[in-house]
């Protein structure tokens, strides 16, 4: 009989605790049904498979500066904004592991297990960085890349993919970093891909042909006065709305670089690639 892969999927329906603090537990944290933490500045959500909140509480009560806000119930799909399906982006197949892969699969598929890490293709900035990177590869021959807020690793695994034999790809967040490598195990590409957790900004200076970034524009706007930044031969920069993509081009007009193309979809979200000179 075959697998149900909406019931093979491990996240169907997600717990989630919502902390004042962060959790930073002072001996390894593995529970059953745990998934990850994620930290946004002084808040921290725990995220399970199963209610879990005696556990939570006991955990919490253990570490000082810590306070239960909330909790939630929601199907993974509520979660990701969206069913999570196999789609087709530019020559790639990008399909979650929980369903059943083609005995034909090519190395145009990707296999992702985004877990509570956003960035499955389906966003407009991750459908344009993909197109990007194509471009990019049949432009130049790309032998190093740098993958700056790489959250799920899509766009790292998508560079291997297109043949760059080593790529670096960095987050700051520990549940994405970790998720990245999930993925980066899943397509058997650790001959290709490391991945850290990191600031970005402090990555900036690691030589490389490509600089990819998907990343708020805070970061950006150091990313791009990196000294790091003008030694690439060429640039995908992306996650900007209108009014940061404006403030981005205009520092990108005092630079030696040109914008070869840049993707607008709708009017919000902003997309650059470019080279410099």
């Amino acid at each position: 009989m075959a697998t149900d892969p909406v019931a093979a999927n491990p996240y169907r329906n997600l717990y989630i605790y919502y902390l004042s603090g962060r959790f930073r537990p002072d001996r390894v944290f593995e529970p059953d049904h745990f998934i990850g933490s994620w930290e946004e500045g002084d808040f921290s959500f725990l995220f399970f498979t199963r209610p879990q909140m005696e556990l939570v509480e006991a955990a919490i009560s253990a570490l000082p500066g810590l306070k239960l806000l909330d909790h939630y119930h929601m199907t993974y799909d509520q979660w990701q904004g969206g069913d999570i399906m196999p789609c087709r982006i530019g020559h790639f197949t990008i399909s979650p592991p929980w369903f059943a892969v083609d005995e034909k699969t090519t190395v145009d598929t990707i296999l992702l297990d985004p877990g509570v890490v956003f960035g499955t293709g389906t966003h407009p900035t991750t459908r344009d960085c993909l197109d990007a990177l194509e471009m990019a590869f049949e432009d130049q021959t790309v032998r190093t890349t740098l993958d700056l807020g790489t959250g799920t690793g899509l766009l790292a695994l998508a560079a291997a993919r297109l043949g760059c034999p080593k790529v670096l790809a960095v987050d700051v967040t520990l549940l994405a970093a970790k998720t990245a490598k999930r993925n980066v195990r899943l397509n058997e590409l650790s001959d290709r891909i490391l991945v850290a957790q990191g600031d970005a900004e402090k990555f900036m200076d690691f030589t490389s042909d490509l600089v990819v970034s998907n990343i708020h524009y805070d970061v950006m706007k150091n990313l791009i006065r990196a000294k790091g930044f003008l030694k690439k031969k060429c640039f995908i920069l992306s996650g900007l709305m209108r009014s940061e993509a404006a403030r981005i081009e205009s520092t990108l007009a005092g630079l030696p670089v040109k914008i070869i193309y840049r993707w607008d979809q709708d009017g919000i979200w902003h997309t650059f690639y470019g080279t410099t000179i």
